[in-house]
C-alpha cells in the first residue's frame, strides 16, 4: 500500500507524495505525457531525442549532472511510445538541488546548435549500433508497420526514418519542447522522508512560477480491427531463425488486461510454462521461446517470440506454436498453473513498493492512468482474474485473422557467398 498526498500547483502542475521514514534518500520522479504516439508522423523520433537533450542544460544550469553528482544523486530516463520519465535520488538533505535542476529545466531548456548537433550525432548512432548492426536489431522496424496502419505504434521510440532526427531545424525542437514539456503536461512525484508542509513549500518556490502551457489534447487515429493474417519472410546475416507471432490485444486500462498479461505468464514465465516445456524442453524446437505482451496504454500487442534450433522448419516451428495457443483456447489453465503465476506476479508487485524509486515511478504511472490509487489495487486485479478470464482472452486474441507472422531468416552459407 502507498499512501499518498496530491495537490496540484496553479499552473497545472500535479503533485504527488508519499512520505517514507525508512530510507536517507530521496527518490524524484517527473513524468511528461508525451511519447513517441504523439510526434508528427513527418518528424518521429523527438521524444527520445528530448530525452537526451534535456540533460544538456537549462537556463541557469549549464551541465545538468555535475551539481547533482556534487551532492551524492544519480538520475537517469526512459522514453516509450506513450510517455517520457525522468527520475533521480539524492540524499534528503540535499533535495532541494533536485528541485532547482528539475525546475529549470521545465522553465527553459538552453536550445543551442552545438547542443542540437551533439544530441543528434548520439542519437543517430543509436539508431545504427541498436536497430541497423545489431543482430536481430531491426526486428521492431519491421514489426510496428506491419501490426498499425494508422495509429502511430507504427513506429518505434527512436522514429520512423531516422532522417527525421538527421533534418530535425532549432524551430522543430524548440516547437516540440513548447508543446509538451510544461507543468499542465507533467505529473511530479516524490517520496521521501519530509513533510508535506516542507513538499509544498519546494514545489511552490520552484515550479509554480512556470507558465502552465496549452494543455494537450490528444486525438490520435484509431487503429482499425485487424481482419485477416499479415506474413512477412526477411532474410538477414544472424546466428539462427528467428520466429515472431504477434496478436493485437487491449489497452492497458482495459478490463482484460490483467488476464492478458497473466496469459502470456503461463505461456513463458519460468521452466514450467507451456511454451519452455513443450516446444523448447520436450520438442526441442526453439532453444528460446517467450511470450510478452507491449502494455501499451492504447490497444497495443501480444507476442510469441523464439529463437529456432539449427534444423527445424521454421513452418513445423510456427504450427507448434499455433498448436499450444489452440490448446489454451480449446482446454483453458489448470486453478494451479494460474495461482502459480498470480503468486509471481504478487511477489514482484509487493517487491516493487520496497524502493523509493520504484514507488516514485509507480505514482507517476497510475496518476497517468486516471488515478495513483490504482496503484494499490493492481495485486486485486491481478488475483480477481480466474481460468475462465484467461480463457476467454485467448479465445478473443489467438485467431487467424488477428495475427502477424515474421520469418526472420538467418542468411545460409551459400547465400553469404553470393
Amino acid at each position: 500500500m502507498i499512501n499518498f498526498e496530491r495537490f496540484t500547483l496553479k499552473n497545472g502542475l500535479k503533485v504527488l507524495y508519499h512520505h517514507d521514514k525508512t530510507s536517507p534518500i530521496v527518490a524524484m520522479n517527473i513524468l511528461y505525457n508525451v511519447g513517441a504516439r504523439d510526434e508528427d508522423p513527418e518528424l518521429t523520433g523527438f521524444a527520445h531525442l528530448f530525452e537526451h537533450l534535456m540533460f544538456g542544460g537549462s537556463l541557469n544550469i549549464p551541465k545538468y549532472d555535475v551539481p547533482l553528482e556534487k551532492v551524492g544523486g544519480e538520475n537517469n530516463a526512459f522514453t516509450n511510445n506513450d510517455f517520457t520519465n525522468y527520475y533521480l535520488t539524492v540524499p534528503v538533505e540535499n533535495i532541494e538541488t533536485a528541485f532547482w535542476l528539475e525546475s529549470d529545466r521545465m522553465l527553459n531548456l538552453a536550445f543551442s546548435e552545438k547542443s542540437l548537433e551533439v544530441q543528434r550525432k548520439v542519437v543517430i548512432e543509436e539508431y545504427k549500433q541498436r536497430y541497423l548492426n545489431q543482430p536481430y536489431g531491426d526486428i521492431w522496424l519491421l514489426l510496428r508497420p506491419l501490426i498499425f496502419k494508422v495509429h502511430p505504434y507504427r513506429w518505434a521510440t527512436i522514429g520512423k526514418d531516422i532522417e527525421h532526427i538527421e533534418k530535425a531545424t532549432m524551430e522543430d525542437v524548440k516547437s516540440f519542447y513548447t508543446r509538451f514539456y510544461n507543468p499542465s503536461n507533467a505529473i511530479l512525484s516524490i517520496v521521501g522522508d519530509l513533510s508535506l508542509d516542507y513538499v509544498k513549500e519546494l514545489c511552490v518556490k520552484w515550479f509554480e512560477s512556470i507558465e502552465a502551457g496549452n494543455p494537450y489534447q490528444r486525438s490520435l487515429p484509431v487503429e482499425p480491427p485487424q481482419t485477416k493474417p499479415i506474413f512477412m519472410e526477411v532474410e538477414r546475416d544472424v546466428p539462427v531463425n528467428a520466429l515472431y507471432k504477434i496478436y493485437r490485444m487491449c489497452s492497458r486500462t482495459d478490463a482484460d488486461y490483467h488476464a492478458t498479461d497473466l496469459l502470456s505468464d503461463v505461456l513463458s514465465n519460468g521452466n514450467s510454462s507451456r511454451l519452455h516445456l513443450e516446444l523448447h524442453k520436450k520438442k526441442g524446437l526453439f532453444s528460446q521461446i517467450s511470450a510478452f505482451i507491449s502494455g501499451d496504454l492504447e490497444p497495443g500487442f501480444f507476442v510469441v517470440a523464439g529463437y529456432l534450433n539449427d534444423g527445424v522448419d521454421m513452418k513445423l516451428a510456427d504450427e507448434a506454436i499455433t498448436t499450444e495457443l489452440n490448446s489454451l483456447i480449446v482446454n483453458g489453465v489448470e486453478e494451479e498453473e494460474l495461482q502459480k503465476v498470480q503468486n509471481k506476479v504478487e511477489a514482484n508487485l509487493v517487491y516493487s513498493e520496497i524502493s523509493g524509486l520504484d514507488k516514485a515511478m509507480n505514482l507517476c504511472y497510475f496518476e497517468l492512468l486516471g488515478d495513483a490509487q490504482m496503484a494499490n489495487a493492481e495485486i486485486d486485479k491481478y488475483l480477481m482474474v480466474t481460468t475462465s478470464d484467461v480463457q476467454r482472452v485467448a479465445r478473443n486474441i489467438f485467431t487467424s485473422q488477428n495475427s502477424t507472422t515474421l520469418y526472420y531468416r538467418a542468411k545460409t552459407q551459400d547465400t553469404q557467398n553470393n
